[in-house]
């Protein structure tokens, strides 16, 4: 095969397809959205793995040329959505650990600890920083990060370039149902701490009536604090293994998506 044959106007727009689906997959996807890595780096990594990825997409597609300019915008939209969609379901668990940290954070009265979050751009309680960091050392142990350039490759058999695109009601129900499981996510991770923390907030209710000469106030604040950092260190091995098992299933999940 000579250069010509190679550097064709089909394979070109190939590879410009495959990297626009790596794209929207880095733009949504954990560890590559949630901290701050510069762009540049992101679109020479696409280009890089759209590069390794290229000789094999090509000995299985049947791409057809398009041939016009709104064609091409069409598919390459749709190949941003597919692989944007395969990082948004993958990103749902780390929103749910960070909703469900961020509820017994602010029970324990860390609502005015606020600190600038690299992982989503605001601010939230160091806690939460802590336990996201936490479920990201958990993702690469798994070799979840894997998982998402092998659904990639696969979406790409599943799913070929080109115009042949349906968001079928399948499809749509999964993506649907992985996305509502954020709460459920967050409610697991929260529940433990925030119920004994609740408990504790109606014993000193108790409290303050029984001895109406003690500023129960005064003392709830830092004994809330002390007692949720205590239950932080006690529950932080089972929740670490609630979050392997949580990413265990979201990829079971969406390697029947996708």
């Amino acid at each position: 095969m000579d250069l010509y044959q190679v550097l064709s106007p089909t394979n070109i727009i190939l590879f410009i397809g495959i990297m626009t689906r790596l794209t929207g997959l880095l733009s949504s996807a954990p560890l590559f959205s949630n901290y701050p890595i510069p762009m540049m780096a992101k679109v020479w990594f696409a280009a890089l793995v759209a590069f390794i990825l290229f000789p094999m997409i090509y000995a299985k597609a049947n791409f057809i040329m398009p041939t016009s300019m709104p064609e091409l915008t069409l598919i390459l939209i749709k190949e941003f959505f597919i692989g944007f969609a395969i990082g948004f379901c993958a990103k749902i668990i780390f929103v749910g650990v960070e909703m469900g940290v961020n509820m017994f954070a602010i029970q324990m009265g860390l609502a005015a600890d606020q600190a600038l979050n690299p992982t989503s751009g605001g601010s939230s309680p160091i806690i939460t920083q802590a336990y996201t960091w936490l479920l990201t050392m958990i993702f690469l142990c798994v070799c979840a990060h894997h998982w998402l350039f092998s659904a990639v490759y696969r979406s790409f058999v599943n799913v070929p370039m080109g115009y042949g695109f349906v968001l079928n009601s399948t499809i749509t129900h999964q993506i649907i149902v992985i996305s509502c499981q954020m709460f459920s996510v967050g409610l697991q991770i929260a529940l433990p701490i925030f119920g004994i923390l609740l408990i504790t907030d109606v014993l000193l209710g108790f409290t303050s009536k029984m001895m109406p000469q003690l500023n129960i106030f005064m003392v709830s604040i830092p004994l809330k604090v002390y007692l949720g950092l205590f239950l932080s260190l006690i529950f932080m091995k089972p929740i670490a293994a609630t979050m392997e098992v949580l990413l265990e299933r979201m990829i079971t999940q969406l390697s029947v998506v996708f």
